[in-house]
């Protein structure tokens, strides 16, 4: 390896230039953050920087990302580099939110009178020994969120189900507060077994066919039977035509020997009009009779004449009766 000395700046002064003492040639090298880092022998600054140089993410990136939630494993994923190359600088950060989550736990849920006296910790392990549940399994997380806030996460595992309660971190004095997010951060907060259940609703396609099916089953079965029941009652008019005759004919023997008729099936109830209607010539006059009794006895009456003495023409009821009136 040869030496090189330094010579000076180049016009621009945005490299050195160095030169060869034994050839006389003549070389530069750009004045960059590595040679600054290089000329101060800051060999941490030397490595972050080569470490910058072959990532794709810049290490701010990669912290912003990690503070928001995120995983080593999300982010190596997402910048398509090795877990070991993240991990450096998720490391400090991963520290600032279990930090955050440590100190969560020590403030004050929010109630509806206040802050509560107890601290988060003492609430939720006291949720967890009335639970039957083991309060030492249980894994706590932080992250800020985009508004800027922390996000306190608490992670459980009951029977085979994985469970999360969310809250809202406040720091402050005395501990600062927290305030739920979701039903099971209200739900470990208020650990009262006398509250009622909540129902449990069918969300799947097949539990929805198989309710509309149910109330589907029983109903055409008993809608022939009605359709059977109600073919009886086109006969009841034939008795309400039965009546009608009845007292069309009052007057011959025969009439009253009718009444009987009606106690008879409904079939010779349709017959007995028949031979009523056979000898129309000796029945046709006799309902005219009620007429003609009144115009007989008007023309019975002693005749109106005029005051002029005028002769008096015979009336239309006279004509077709042939009754001569009185003169």
């Amino acid at each position: 390896m040869r030496a090189l000395r330094v010579v000076g700046l180049d016009d621009d002064g945005t490299s050195v230039i160095c030169e060869d003492p034994v050839r006389g040639e003549r070389y530069t090298i750009p004045c960059d953050e590595r040679l600054r880092a290089a000329a101060r022998g800051d060999v941490a600054r030397l490595g972050q920087i080569a470490a910058e140089t072959d990532v794709q993410m810049r290490p701010r990136e990669i912290q912003a990302r990690i503070r928001a939630g995120e995983s080593v494993e999300q982010v190596a994923a997402a910048a398509g580099m090795p877990t070991h190359r993240i991990e450096r600088f998720a490391y400090p950060v991963l520290l600032e939110r279990s930090r955050t989550a440590e100190l969560a736990q020590r403030a004050h849920p929010i109630r509806e009178d206040g802050p509560d006296v107890q601290t988060l910790g003492e609430v939720i392990a006291h949720s967890f020994g009335l639970r039957g549940q083991d309060y030492a399994s249980v894994n706590w997380d932080s992250w800020r969120g985009e508004d800027g806030k922390w996000i306190i996460q608490l992670h459980w595992q009951a029977g085979r189900s994985e469970n999360r309660a969310h809250w809202a971190f406040h720091p402050g004095a005395h501990g600062g507060t927290v305030s739920p997010i979701d039903d099971h951060a209200i739900d470990l907060l208020d650990p009262s077994p006398n509250r009622p259940l909540r129902t449990v609703r069918p969300v799947t396609e097949l539990a929805r066919q198989a309710l509309e099916l149910e109330p589907q089953a029983p109903a055409p079965t008993p809608a022939p039977a009605p359709a059977q029941a109600v073919t009886p009652p086109p006969v009841a008019p034939e008795p309400t035509t039965a009546p009608e005759p009845a007292p069309v004919v009052p007057e011959p023997e025969t009439a009253r020997v009718e009444p009987t008729v009606p106690v008879q099936p409904p079939a010779p109830a349709i017959t007995d009009p028949e031979p009523v209607e056979e000898p129309p010539a000796a029945q046709a006059p006799e309902p005219a009779k009620p007429e003609a009794q009144p115009a007989a006895r008007k023309a019975e009456a002693p005749p109106r004449r005029g005051k002029k003495n005028h002769p008096i023409v015979p009336s239309w009821e006279d004509v077709l009766l042939g009754v001569r009136s009185q003169r």
